[in-house]
Formats: C-alpha cells, structure tokens, sequence
C-alpha cells in the first residue's frame, strides 16, 4: 500500500512549527510534523517568557508588529489562561532617561495600541510609598506601572503540538528530514528517527520550513535552494537567582547602551533576569552565557537594587539564539523582531520558510503562512484559533484560584503551592492524571519537589516526553528544585518505562473524582 501524501510537513518542532500544524490541522488539512529533537528544544524554550508587545521597539517604529503582538496579548490569555497569566511590569525613572512626559506618552500609546480590553492600564507610581520601591535604590523615587503577559514558553509549544496531533496531525519527535526532494507536485522527505537510527519516507503538497536558527541550513542543505534572504543569529542569555523581591510585580530597567533588562518573579521561588543581543555563529545548539553577558546583567540590575546582586547567587543560566529576520541592522539590538515569510513554488512543489518572529505572534504568522498556501491547498477551511482554547484552557482566567481549590480539596494532603504549580502547567487537564486520587500517595512515587509517577506516566503517555531532561526543563522548570541525584532516578524510571520493565500507574482508577465537572 503506498504511504499517504499529506497536504503540510513541516520541519521544526518549536512555536512556528506546531503552531502552523495546529492551524492547518484543524482546517482539514493532513500535517506531519518532524522534529530533530524534543519540542521547544532550542530558541522556543530560551525566551524570556514574555507575551508582550515590545515596548521598545516603538522606538524602533515598528509600530505594526506592536500593534499586532498588543492585540496577540489578549487574544493568547483568553486562550491559555493557566500558562500565560497578567504581569505588571514597573518602569523608574531617573535623570539621564528621556523625560517622564515623553516615556509616559509611549505608554498611553502603548495602552491604545492594541485595543486592550482585559489588562489594567499605566499608572504613575511614588516608590517612596508603593512596595516596589524598597527593592530599588533610593534615588528612585517614580515609576510608571503597565501590563504585558507571562507565558510558560516550552508548554505553549507542546500544547499547539497536542492541539495538532489530538486534531490528526503526524508529530514526530527525535526525527530529523536529512533530505528533501522537491518533485512537480510533491515533496520527498526522508526521515531519521534519532533514537533507532530507522529511515523512513513521507510525501506532501507543501513543504514548510520552520527550523529556526537551521532555516538556511534546512533550505540549502536538506532542500537544495538557494535563497538571498539569511537569518541573523542573535544569542539572548538569562540568569535566575534566588528571588529578589515579595511582592509578584516584574521591573523593567532601562540602560545606558539604550536596551532593556527585565528582572522577573520566577517559579514561585527566584527571579529570572535577562536578556541579551549579541551576535552569534556557530552551533545554535551549543549557545551558553559568556562571561561577559553574566557581568552585562549584573551590572544592568545593580544600577537599581538596593541590595547588589552577586554572581555566587546565580541558580541557573540559559542562552537560545533567536533566528531573526536579517534586514541590516548594525547592532543585534535593533535587528527587527517582525517575520518573514518566503514562500517559493516557482519550480514545482512550494516551500514556504519562515525567517524570524517572535514567541508572541506565533499565532497569526501561522494564519499568515496558511493564507499565501491557499491557491496551493484550496480545499482547507477558514481561520478559527483566535477564539478556541488550547488543551487545558477550557476556563476563564477568574476561575483560576477556585480550580486550584478544588484540587486540595479533593487531595487532602497537597499543599496548595504545589497545586497551583500543576494547575498552572495543566489547566484543565490535571484531572487527566489526578482524578481518582484522594491523597498524594495515590499520584506514585515523588522523585522530588512534588513531581509524581501519575505526572510522569501523563508527560511520557501523551506530551512526548523522554528523557528526564524533557521534564525537568521544558514540560515543568523544577529542574532549579531538583538534585542530581534525583534528577539521575527519574532517567532510570523512564528509561524502565520505554523498555517496558516498570510498572506505570497508567491511566487514572475508575474510581473517579472529577476535580472539575
């Protein structure tokens, strides 16, 4: 029987990738997905972990790709309200800025921009009486106060991907294209699955390249097309530390070089600060902080805390290369953060690559990329992600703490911080492994810091996980709660489970509770 042709193979398991697959998936077309390695294994992973507009690239007058991210906002919390969440983002003002009139007008502009409809609006803050200030140095005595979004990044691409593939879609993982053959009305993929070293081959209509950092490589070595336009590698770098501040609001520090640098409330217990624009070449895949960029951050915040933040203080680090469109900028930093989207279909079967963009308009690059597709695929349906849930958001974002209330009501010994923890990567879909469950030891074994068998089974079962890095990094972040050593158990449990010699709890008893019927 001959392998099925399918409509899309997209190349690139991060948040262009998935969210395209999601998009054309649920249009009635047939996608297949093929990742190299875990998805949100690189720059999707690596953020900042902001659903924003940018504030500063209004000074850039990039006033479309703000506009559209502003809009993109409220759009994603609607969708996703257990992994993004409202943040309040607190900006001081010092001599040596531009007037405060003249930032304060960005922000009424930044307030309007985007017709926002859920988010609270700016407001001027007198630090020597609000919270925020006795964190900050005591020259700093204003500051104006607006909102953006936090976002769990790497979940936000799993949950497309899990979208896409409960839909139909094909997704892949540990599967790298090592050659693709354009024919007059087809493309030829081969694949390699990474784990067996196993080759396999697809066919489809259309080939989209969202391979990130790799876009020219998958063009001009896998596809065989040379193309003018090139990617501009930029690293971002962050460090966590242990948290700096109570109270739950972000700041947002402005610098003498003209960038910003944001230091962030962080898994519940530290602080996440960042980032970085420095040019990059080489392996994307072996990008880590220098020197430099950790003696840059720290210099950054210690220009307003009150307290000197030290480099002994430092939990974890992180670097990704973001793949930006290269539209001639003469510093990383102002490189742009639009995208671009070439679609070649001249000589035969159509490519369509996607060069830059950013983590917060995913959603409508996808919708863009599927509308140049249309003469190509005319069969596929109308736009519709704007208004639907992705896995787990099935709930309005005021619902939230009663949710979380009804998982210790039913799992009398768990605390409630590592309640909202699961609800928060979850949503709607912890009854999925908690039902059933009346008290914590019902969920297995915990490997450290809350994380149980049940979770495990589900992350292994149905989110593509594994290899205890998949968990402890990208489906959770308690890789900063957990040791070595445990670290070290949970790879030896899931290992057992691939090769079938343990016992998983499997799906959830009978006996259910249903946390949130």
């Amino acid at each position: 029987m001959r392998d099925p042709v399918y409509d899309l193979a997209i190349i690139g398991g991060g948040i262009n990738g998935c969210g395209v697959a999601r998009d054309a998936q649920g249009r009635g077309l047939s996608v297949v997905v093929a990742e190299k390695g875990d998805l949100a294994g690189a720059t999707s992973s690596a953020s900042t972990k902001l659903i924003h507009g940018g504030l500063r690239y209004l000074e850039q007058l990039e006033f479309r790709l703000v506009r559209e991210a502003l809009k993109e906002r409220e759009v994603l919390l609607k969708a996703a309200p257990h992994i993004i969440w409202p943040l309040r983002f607190i900006l001081p003002h010092h001599k040596g800025l531009r007037p405060w009139p003249i930032i304060r007008l960005g922000l009424f502009l930044y307030d309007h921009l985007g017709g926002r409809e859920l988010l609270p609006g700016t407001r001027t803050l007198d630090l020597k009486h609000d919270e925020a200030g006795n964190a900050l140095k005591a020259e700093h005595r204003r500051a104006f106060e607006y909102s953006d979004c936090w976002v769990q990044d790497s979940r936000l691409v799993v949950l497309n991907a899990l979208d896409a593939a409960e839909r139909g879609a094909q997704v892949l993982t540990r599967t790298e294209c090592v050659r693709a053959e354009g024919r007059a009305d087809r493309w030829l993929l081969t694949l390699k699955n990474r784990m067996s070293n196993d080759q396999s081959q697809v066919s489809a209509k259309v080939l989209i390249n969202a391979g990130g950092p790799w876009v020219s490589d998958v063009l001009e070595r896998v596809a065989g097309i040379k193309t003018p336009l090139r990617v501009r590698l930029v690293k971002g770098s962050h460090i966590v530390v242990d948290r700096l501040f109570e109270h739950g609001r972000s700041y947002i520090f402005q610098n003498a070089d003209q960038r910003v640098c944001f230091a962030i409330p962080y898994e519940q217990a530290f602080t996440l600060i960042g980032t970085t624009d420095v040019d990059y070449s080489g392996d994307p895949t072996k990008a880590a902080i220098s020197e430099g960029e950790i003696d840059y951050l720290l210099q950054a915040v210690n220009e307003y805390f009150r307290t000197a933040v030290k480099r002994e203080q430092i939990r974890w680090s992180y670097a990704g290369v973001r793949p930006l469109y290269d539209d001639g900028a003469n510093k990383a930093q102002e490189a742009t953060r639009d995208y671009e989207l070439k679609l070649d279909g001249a000589a035969g079967a159509p490519v369509l690559s996607v060069f830059g963009g950013k983590i917060t308009t995913y959603r409508r690059l996808a919708e863009q990329a599927l509308e140049l597709l249309q003469p190509f695929l005319p069969q596929m349906g109308s736009a519709w992600t704007k208004s639907a849930p992705l896995p787990g958001g099935e709930f309005t974002l005021e619902e939230t703490q009663t949710r979380i209330g009804r998982i210790t009501q039913q799992i009398r010994d768990m605390p409630r911080r590592q309640a909202e923890r699961l609800f928060r990567c979850y949503g709607m879909r912890c009854a999925r492994f908690l039902d059933g469950a009346g008290k914590l030891s019902d969920l297995g074994e915990d490997f450290g810091a809350g994380l149980r068998q049940r979770e495990i089974d589900y992350l292994m079962r149905e989110e593509w996980a594994q290899s205890a890095e998949d968990i402890v990094w990208r489906r959770t972040k308690l890789g900063l709660m957990l040791t070595t050593h445990q670290v070290d158990r949970l790879q030896s449990y899931m290992s057992g489970l691939a090769t079938g010699s343990r016992r998983s709890l499997g799906e959830p008893s009978a006996r259910r509770a249903a946390i949130f019927d």
